[in-house]
C-alpha cells in the first residue's frame, strides 16, 4: 500500500508540471544560450530562428528536439513556418532577441541599419498569435532609438506600445543589469516584459564577484592547456604577454611607466583605458564583447596574480571556460566538437546570460 500511495503522489506531481509546462518559440536565437535554464523552469522552446546556418546547427546540436528554422525572418516563408510551428504546438510563451549592433554604443549607430527593423516582425509576429507572455531583450539605446515605419520616425518603444498596449498587453520596460541577477559580469540590457497580466522585473541578487566565478581554475600562461576543458589560453604576441606580465590587477599596460603598449615604430600606443586591462578579481567582470579573444581589445585580460619576481601571472586573455562562467553558463555546457573558438567566443560575446533571463522567468505570470 505505501508503494502505492508513493507511485499515485509521484504521477500527480508530474500532472501538475505538466499542466504548469508553457511550450513557446524563440526568434532570432543565435545558439540558444538565454534558454539553458528555461526547461528547469517549466518553459519548453519547441521552435527557433536563427540566420546564420553555423549557428543554428549549434542551437540543433544543443537542442535537438526543438524544431530550428534557419533563414531570414524577413522571408515570408520562414515568417509563416514560424507561426505554424507557434500554432500547432498551442504556444504561449515567445522569447525575442533581435540584433542589436545598428543600436548598440559599440558599434556605428546607424538609424539607417535594416537590422533595427526586425522589431516589426516581432510585433507582427504577436499580432498574428497573440502571446501569453512575451520577453524582448536588446541593447539599451532600444528604448530610445528611432525607426522608419512607412516613411515615419518613431521610436522603437513607442512603436511596440502603439501595436500592442490596443491588443491588451501590459508593458514593462526597462534597463537591467545582469550583475544584479546571479550573473558575475556588468552587462546592461533593455528588457521589455509583455504579459495580459502584470508581469514584474525580480528583485536584485547580491553580487557575484570574478573570484567567485573564476577563481578555482588553475593558473596559465599564453599557449598552455590545463587539464580542464575549454580552459586553455590562446597563443598571443610576445610583446603583448610582455606588457600584461608588468601591469597589475585591474589595470592597464597603457599606464605602465616602462612595459607599456608601443607600435612597429617604438612609439607608445595610445587607446583607451579599457583596452590592454586585466580585470578585476574583487568586482563582477565588465561586459564580455565579441572581441573577447584579443588582449589589445576592452576588458579582456585575467585579473592575475603578483609572483614572487614582481610580475603578475596569467598574462593572457580569458579562456572560453573563463568566459562561459563569467556569463554564468555552466561548465558542463554542450558545445559542439566541430564549432570553432572563433565562433563559440563570438556568441559568448553576443549572448543574454542565461541566469538573467531565468530570473526574469521566476516572475512570469501564469
Amino acid at each position: 500500500m505505501p508503494k502505492i500511495i508513493k507511485h499515485n503522489s509521484y504521477l500527480r506531481r508530474e500532472r501538475e508540471r505538466e499542466r504548469e509546462r508553457v511550450n513557446g518559440i524563440s526568434l532570432f536565437s543565435n545558439v540558444g544560450i538565454d534558454e539553458i535554464f528555461l526547461k528547469r523552469n517549466n518553459i519548453n522552446i519547441v521552435g527557433a530562428n536563427e540566420l546564420c546556418k553555423d549557428r543554428a546547427d549549434f542551437y540543433r546540436h544543443v537542442y535537438p528536439k526543438c524544431n530550428m528554422v534557419c533563414g531570414d525572418i524577413t522571408n515570408k516563408t520562414i515568417f509563416n513556418k514560424l507561426i505554424e510551428i507557434y500554432k500547432n504546438n498551442q504556444c504561449e510563451f515567445l522569447l525575442a532577441t533581435p540584433p542589436c549592433q545598428g543600436m548598440s554604443i559599440a558599434g556605428k549607430m546607424n538609424f539607417n541599419d535594416e537590422r533595427n527593423s526586425l522589431i516589426t516582425y516581432v510585433v507582427n509576429f504577436i499580432k498574428k498569435v497573440k502571446p501569453k507572455n512575451i520577453l524582448i531583450e536588446n541593447v539599451p539605446n532600444i528604448l530610445k532609438f528611432p525607426i522608419n515605419v512607412d516613411g515615419k520616425s518613431i521610436k522603437i518603444i513607442d512603436y511596440i506600445r502603439q501595436n500592442l498596449l490596443p491588443l491588451g498587453y501590459k508593458i514593462n520596460a526597462s534597463v537591467l543589469d545582469a550583475a544584479d541577477f546571479l550573473t558575475p559580469q556588468h552587462r546592461k540590457r533593455a528588457i521589455i516584459l509583455l504579459s495580459k497580466n502584470q508581469w514584474n522585473f525580480p528583485k536584485p541578487h547580491k553580487l557575484i564577484v570574478v573570484r567567485d566565478a573564476i577563481g578555482h581554475l588553475p593558473s596559465i600562461e599564453s599557449n598552455q592547456i590545463s587539464p580542464i576543458k575549454w580552459h586553455y589560453a590562446k597563443k598571443h604576441n610576445l610583446n603583448h604577454v610582455l606588457w600584461m606580465k608588468n601591469t597589475p590587477t585591474g589595470k592597464s599596460a597603457l599606464n605602465n611607466t616602462i612595459f607599456y603598449p608601443i607600435n612597429k615604430n617604438g612609439q607608445k600606443i595610445k587607446g583607451f583605458a579599457t583596452t590592454y586591462k586585466r580585470i578585476e578579481w574583487k568586482k563582477p567582470a565588465p561586459t564580455i564583447t565579441m572581441c573577447n579573444g584579443a588582449i589589445s581589445s576592452q576588458n579582456n585580460v585575467h585579473p592575475g596574480n603578483l609572483k614572487d619576481d614582481g610580475t603578475y601571472s596569467d598574462a593572457r586573455a580569458l579562456s572560453i571556460l573563463e568566459i562561459m562562467l563569467l556569463c554564468g553558463i555552466p561548465e558542463n555546457w554542450n558545445i559542439p566538437k566541430w564549432a570553432s573558438d572563433n565562433l563559440i567566443r563570438k556568441v559568448i560575446g553576443e549572448c543574454f546570460p542565461p541566469k538573467f533571463c531565468e530570473c526574469l522567468i521566476k516572475e512570469m505570470p501564469r
